[in-house]
């Protein structure tokens, strides 16, 4: 069956632009051919910073015929009284191109209209690609696009060529005045020769001739091939980084790898910093030899080094770099971290939070009253990282190199004499920092990581920036995960309810909403990353729902409710038991006395009811404090008769007000028992519900 291969070739494109859209590209031909009636294959995609490459086999060399059935107006407008065809129907047949005699007629709920069945036939594929191509062109996303010369539509960078085939033939279309056809360009400095090719198999092989390896699967490979057999040479490894082979696969069109090395002097300059000048500044990989850094690195080319040019360019460039690094590095250490804490005193963190110093001191003083709560024994040391956590973001190397935050405090804390748990919990406090990152690995760092992490949330919440669809330029959902994961590893005995007042209670006056309002988004931001976690344990959506629908302690006790209540769920009376509860519930209207009057208690139905209810109460109140939710849900399960016997023999909404408070007071007590596990009307039943 015919194919298409279409390439186009342009300037460099930047590497994190090939993939996303070589992908839509792909999905946009797809969702043309599917939507033009054309069946096609799945589409391979190939590229090179210098040529964008699509290719879809088994395609239909034309349209599927297609039978389209067209609504008139209805028979009694489209014939007169004697059956004749009115002006109506005339000119709705001549407009579909069919004869008035081959109209019929289709019951529609509108009534009955005439219809006509017209035969549309089918383009050729070809036709329709040409037609398409130039607007497919100029749809590709990019994350910028620019324009070039007098070209009218923009691109991510200026198109030089375009080479299409269908069917082994040239298409003719055009894209700002630049022809396709069949010819494309080898590698720009190895053999930057024009070829043509026929087919899919003729472009591989010339490009494999021209010095181009259009494959990314192929260039990767390669690269990893590589830099393994380099790393080898000095008896060190390189260790696995997705992202960065990733970006130096769509940074060549013929990936060399090249060895480099550089002064053993600045490995005396912490890891973190030269992993980072190397990896994220030159896109080199750092050789390593067990948890040690050698004094060696690896580039990869785009062309075969001659001699020894290529590497020693990379070293002047490295040791530039690293050079500056050592300056900023030895100037910072000659103050102590604790010089720079004034320094955030001309840093803004929030123009309504004030400045990152008056955030360090609310972080003081959050770390402080956590640790007296989980962990007493770590206040102190709790305290004094949270003090120095944010001063070397104004430390020379930090500004020059953002990405060490944290990771230098650490290494300067250390220089200055701090203790070592200072400086590691310093060192950690930004964690975790993205999905899959660990928690702190110390109580203190804990500690001072879910102070500064609740006070983003609680202080950005305060002041009205609150997280909406995709919006969330201050992280506040990462944070929010980031201060489950932490209780849930370090198992802190605190509820975020506690939590959220804290904040609250910190962040004094700088607040515009009040202090209700800010409880009820955090409740719902935690809520979120709760509901994620735990759908992705596997638990139903209305036992999530039901749960979170209770005061939030955290996740290990959601969970725990979750589990007991999905138990729950499977017995046999469960739905008899919940629309008991829901009835319950639904019953009871406005303020209700907390207390039940047993004086006011006439009906035996509801006396019944009362005994029972203060039969179970402390054993229910007893297993939940013991976090024992399934024998709390057993246990209240045990009133379902009654509570139904209730509901059969008493009524509720009596005109003596006394009595109707009073068994009010009592329905809101039973509803008590069950209300700190689940709110059961958020469980969706499958039977239809007793009213």
């Amino acid at each position: 069956m015919p194919d298409l291969l279409i390439e186009i070739g342009t300037e460099e494109i930047p590497a994190g632009y090939i993939e996303p859209a070589l992908e839509d590209m792909g999905r946009k031909l797809s969702e043309f051919f599917e939507k033009g009636r054309v069946s096609a294959g799945k589409p391979q995609l190939l590229g090179t910073p210098r040529r964008l490459v699509v290719h879809i086999p088994d395609i239909d060399k034309r349209q599927k015929d297609v039978i389209e059935t067209y609504l008139g107006p209805n028979i009694k407008v489209a014939y007169d009284a004697e059956g004749n065809p009115t002006k109506a129907a005339i000119g709705f047949a001549r407009g579909k191109g069919v004869d008035i005699a081959d109209l019929t007629t289709e019951t529609t709920p509108k009534g009955e209209v005439i219809c006509a069945k017209v035969e549309k036939k089918g383009e050729p594929t070809d036709r329709l690609l040409n037609e398409y191509l130039p607007q497919w062109m100029a749809d590709i996303t990019f994350p910028k696009k620019m324009r070039w010369a007098a070209r009218k539509v923009p691109f991510a960078r200026p198109v030089h060529w375009i080479a299409a085939l269908f069917d082994g033939k040239k298409l003719k279309f055009g894209f700002e005045g630049i022809k396709s056809g069949n010819t494309s360009m080898g590698h720009r400095f190895l053999k930057p020769n024009k070829f043509k090719f026929d087919s899919l198999n003729t472009y591989l092989r010339e490009c494999k001739k021209h010095k181009v390896m259009v494959d990314p699967a192929e260039r990767r490979q390669s690269i990893k091939d590589q830099i393994k057999t380099l790393a080898k040479q000095v008896r060190g490894k390189v260790q696995e980084d997705a992202d960065l082979l990733d970006t130096v696969t769509h940074l060549v069109e013929y990936p060399v790898a090249v060895l480099g090395e550089f002064d053993k002097a600045y490995l005396e300059l912490p890891k973190e910093l030269l992993v980072i000048t190397m990896k994220h500044h030159q896109k080199y990989f750092p050789v390593w030899k067990g948890g040690k850094l050698l004094p060696y690195f690896i580039t990869i080319s785009n062309m075969k080094a001659k001699g020894q040019d290529i590497p020693r360019g990379n070293q002047r460039v490295l040791k530039a770099r690293l050079e500056d690094a050592r300056f900023f590095y030895d100037e910072d250490r000659k103050r102590t971290l604790e010089d720079f804490v004034d320094d955030l005193k001309g840093v803004v963190f929030q123009k309504d939070l004030g400045t990152s110093h008056e955030k360090l001191m609310r972080i003081v003083s959050l770390a402080s009253t956590f640790a007296q709560k989980v962990c007493p024994e770590e206040e102190e040391t709790a305290k004094r990282a949270a003090l120095l956590s944010k001063a070397d973001l104004v430390s020379q190397m930090v500004f020059e190199f953002p990405e060490l935050q944290g990771v230098m405090g650490g290494y300067y804390a250390a220089h200055a004499g701090e203790s070592e748990a200072v400086a590691q919990a310093i060192r950690e406090h930004y964690r975790p920092a993205f999905a899959g990152d660990a928690v702190p690995t110390i109580p203190a760092g804990a500690v001072v990581a879910v102070a500064d992490k609740l006070d983003t949330i609680v202080g950005c919440i305060g002041v009205g920036l609150i997280p909406s669809g995709s919006e969330d330029p201050y992280a506040l959902r990462r944070h929010a995960l980031g201060i489950i994961q932490i209780l849930v590893e370090y198992d802190f005995a605190v509820d975020l309810e506690w939590l959220i007042d804290r904040g609250i209670d910190t962040l004094g006056d700088k607040a515009k909403l009040s202090g209700e309002d800010i409880r009820k988004h955090c409740r719902e931001l935690f809520a979120q990353r709760l509901r994620t976690l735990l759908s992705g344990e596997g638990f139903e959506y209305d036992v999530i729902d039901a749960v979170l629908n209770t005061r939030i302690y955290s996740f290990k006790r959601s969970k725990d409710q979750a589990r007991a209540l999905s138990e729950l769920k499977k017995q046999s009376y469960f739905e008899d038991l919940v629309t008991a509860f829901k009835r319950v519930v639904r019953i009871i209207e406005g303020d209700v006395p907390g207390e039940v009057n047993p004086e006011l208690l006439k009906e035996e139905a509801e006396k019944l009811l009362y005994r029972k209810f203060a039969g179970i109460k402390p054993t229910v109140e007893k297993h939940i404090q013991a976090g024992e939710y399934s024998a709390a849900f057993g246990k209240i399960a045990v009133i379902k008769g009654e509570v139904d016997d209730f509901f059969d023999h008493v009524m509720v909404n009596v005109e003596d007000e006394a009595l109707k408070q009073n068994r009010m007071a009592l329905l809101k007590s039973i509803a008590g028992l069950f209300a700190p596990l689940a709110d059961f009307s958020k469980i969706v039943l499958n039977k239809t519900e007793k009213s």
